[in-house]
């Protein structure tokens, strides 16, 4: 069950039911509740929420998508803020995250979108609706994913970056990470002076330009003697070394796979795939996963191809986080979002 925190227009998401932000009457109001009534057919979709109502907060019931591309739209109510009833607010926000994935797993869906219930007119701060709805989903899919309910990728569609109240400590400590290591990158390529060239350059100049042939030829390297026998002794592949590492850790491939927000199906093709080639994001999902050293991390993306740099922001992050030993999956991907850049996982 990967969890992805996404920005987009939750009425024209590709998943199998989107989660309505409902009133308790389940009728047509502004917001996230009147674009997804409008896009569905707004008549018809009423029609079908009067014949379950009302219902009560924390609750969550499910109607057909009609005009949407999403199969089903879960309708639940959440709660309208009350700051002298925090307690109260916080369970019935997250019964009606709770309860719209419930209705999923009953209704066989295998994606759901929730938009981020309560924080519209009724008040809730964004800040506590994400820390709710990420703690509500976590928790779901902790407990429901061992127990064969079916894999479900979840998504949160979040459009305001106000919502992420993530530490102003942890923020300055990655913004300072990111302003010591990070760097363009710029490497420049030479070739082998034409005779005419030669003649043409003055001696200061040709003895600049030959400095620079050793330090080319490092980064370009030699062609090997027997292509065959280097094609012959290739290092241990990338699912050959997940799998051994995930052996060498004790904890069970679905353990592994959910701290590392993959999802079951992708895992099972990494599984049975000795030449599977992942993408950037999966191999560190993995190594956070496993709690890797930044060396080990290093070595498993050298085996799918890749390499942290610090020439990429996404990197520079990642591997503040590995090196502070904050393995946080969720943590990392908040201030990923912040900055812009693709999650892990999912």
């Amino acid at each position: 069950m990967p969890f992805t925190i996404i920005r987009n227009d939750i009425t024209k998401l590709r998943v199998d039911a989107i989660v309505n932000a409902a009133n308790t009457d389940l009728a047509m109001g502004g917001g996230v509740c009147g674009a997804i009534f409008k896009a569905a057919g707004a008549t018809q979709l009423q029609v079908a929420c009067d014949k379950l109502a009302p219902i009560r907060t924390g609750e969550a019931v499910v109607t057909s998508g009609f005009g949407l591309t999403a199969k089903f739209v879960i309708h639940a109510a959440g709660p309208v803020y009350r700051h002298w009833n925090a307690a109260q607010n916080e369970e019935l926000l997250r019964a009606a995250y709770t309860n719209s994935l419930k209705r999923a797993v009953e209704n066989k869906c295998e994606s759901v979108a929730f938009p981020l219930i309560s924080s519209g007119i009724y008040g809730y701060p964004k800040d506590e609706a994400l820390r709710v709805a990420t703690s509500a989903i976590r928790d779901f899919i902790s407990e429901h994913t061992p127990l064969g309910t079916g894999d479900i990728d979840v998504s949160l569609v979040v459009f305001d970056k106000a919502a992420f109240a993530i530490s102003e400590e942890l923020l300055g400590k990655v913004a300072s990470y990111i302003d010591e290591h990070y760097a363009e990158e710029h490497h420049v390529s030479r070739r082998e002076l034409l005779d005419v060239e030669r003649d043409a350059l003055s001696d200061a100049e040709m003895v600049s330009y030959t400095q620079a042939m050793p330090q080319m030829r490092e980064v370009t390297g030699a062609p090997p003697q027997n292509i065959q026998n280097t094609v012959d002794n290739l290092d241990e592949p990338f699912s050959s070394t997940l799998l051994r590492l995930i052996d060498k850790s004790g904890k069970k491939d679905s353990e592994i796979y959910n701290r590392a927000n993959i999802d079951r199906r992708l895992f099972s093709k990494i599984r049975s795939n000795a030449h599977y080639t992942p993408s950037k994001q999966t191999v560190i999902a993995f190594a956070i996963a496993l709690e890797l050293s930044l060396d080990q991390t290093e070595d498993l993306l050298k085996r799918a191809g890749f390499a942290l740099s610090h020439s990429r922001k996404f990197d520079v992050i990642v591997e503040y986080f590995i090196a502070s030993g904050n393995y946080g999956v969720y943590e990392i991907n908040e201030v990923l979002f912040s900055y812009d850049q693709a999650l892990l996982g999912g």
